[in-house]
Parts: structure tokens; C-alpha cells; sequence
């Protein structure tokens, strides 16, 4: 009985989580409530359209916010990639809200299924003929990261004293909320991302916060 239970909350909790195409399926009619949980700087890099934005790092700016959405409605959720959307709508079903539907992977996975998104500011993305040039010679590092990212801050020291360390290595950032072609090329899914790469051929990956590199 104890592993039914268990079963059960998984299969609930999992069928709040939905993919892009079902999401935008979902949101079509317009008529939704849409809510975007990341920066303000990272939701001038595109957002969905119509889309709400609360900091959910802020707390004072979230609860703020959220107050005004109507918690008899469903409510859609998403952020980067779907770690702070899913502690967001943990809170909003505790304290109150009937039904959250977050978009598994985020909005990096919306632009890699060929989504739109409005809103973002005219930059250009980097060219993946560009960076595989960039990597093609001698020891380079990637960086995938982002500066509103808390998680790519918290590893700033760590990658200045990697590098201080490893004089030879060339470092190249990748910018996690604009340049989609080549996160997809390399398959960067989530912020921050460390490659390094030994005349274009990656020698080892890490994902997220570490003591050292």
C-alpha cells in the first residue's frame, strides 16, 4: 500500500509538469493566467506572450505580485529551466491555488521546440560556426551561464581561481539566455554548464555549483 501511495503523489506531481507543445497548446486561447517567475533582466530577453512576471528569488516582490493572480484559475508557470517555477509552484499550490501547470524545462526548452517568444531586445545570437571556430584550437573552457543566474554568481570565484590556476585555458562565455543555436548544438540544457574542450573535442562536462572545477 505504502508503494501505491508513493506511485500515486509521483504520478500527480509528474502530471503537473508538461512539455512545450502541450503548454502552448494549453495557453492558446489567450484567456489564461501566464507566469513568468525570472528576472526582470532575464524577461527582457523574451518572454511568452501576455506572460505576468514576479522575481521568485525576491521574496517581497513575489508575494507581491502573485496576490493578484486568481487562485480558483489555473495558473501556467515557467522560468529559465524549471528549477525555480517548480519551488514557485510548490509554494502558490500550499498556499492556496487550485491547479499549477509548469512548463517542464522552461523556457529554454520552449525556444528549442521553435516557440516563440516577444519581447526580447534586437542581440545577436553567437553562430555555432563561430563557436566551433572558437574552440577548435588549444583549451578552452565554456562557460554557460548567465549574469541573472544565481546559481553562474555563485560559481564566479570558482571559475576566476580555475583559471588563474590553468593559465593555458582560454575561456569563452556562452550567454544562457540568448544564444539557443549553440546551447542546442552542444547540448546545454541548464545553467550554469562548464566544457571544456581540447582542440574542439570536449574533454569533460559539469552542471551547476561546485567547490572546484
Amino acid at each position: 500500500m505504502f508503494g501505491s501511495l508513493l506511485f500515486s503523489i509521483s504520478n500527480s506531481v509528474k502530471a503537473q509538469q508538461v512539455n512545450a507543445t502541450v503548454f502552448k497548446d494549453s495557453i492558446q486561447n489567450g484567456h489564461v493566467q501566464i507566469f513568468d517567475v525570472r528576472t526582470a533582466g532575464e524577461y527582457n530577453t523574451g518572454h511568452l506572450s501576455n506572460a505576468l512576471q514576479a522575481d521568485y528569488t525576491k521574496k517581497e516582490e513575489f508575494t507581491d505580485r502573485v496576490k493578484y493572480l486568481d487562485k480558483d484559475q489555473t495558473v501556467y508557470i515557467y522560468c529559465l529551466s524549471g528549477g525555480r517555477s517548480a519551488k514557485a509552484a510548490s509554494w502558490m499550490r500550499d498556499n492556496g491555488f487550485k491547479k499549477v501547470i509548469e512548463l517542464e524545462g522552461g523556457i529554454n526548452a520552449w525556444k528549442q521546440a521553435g516557440q516563440p517568444v516577444e519581447g526580447a531586445t534586437e542581440v545577436k545570437q553567437m553562430a555555432v560556426d563561430a563557436f566551433r571556430s572558437d574552440i577548435a584550437k588549444g583549451e578552452v573552457l565554456v562557460d554557460v551561464g548567465a549574469e541573472w543566474c544565481p546559481p553562474c554568481r555563485k560559481m564566479a570565484p570558482v571559475l576566476e581561481s580555475y583559471l588563474s590556476e590553468h593559465k593555458t585555458v582560454r575561456l569563452l562565455k556562452v550567454d544562457g539566455g540568448r544564444d539557443q543555436e549553440v546551447m542546442q548544438s552542444i547540448k546545454a540544457t541548464s545553467l550554469p554548464t562548464f566544457i571544456l574542450y581540447k582542440d574542439g573535442r570536449e574533454v569533460w562536462r559539469k552542471q551547476g555549483v561546485y567547490e572546484k572545477l
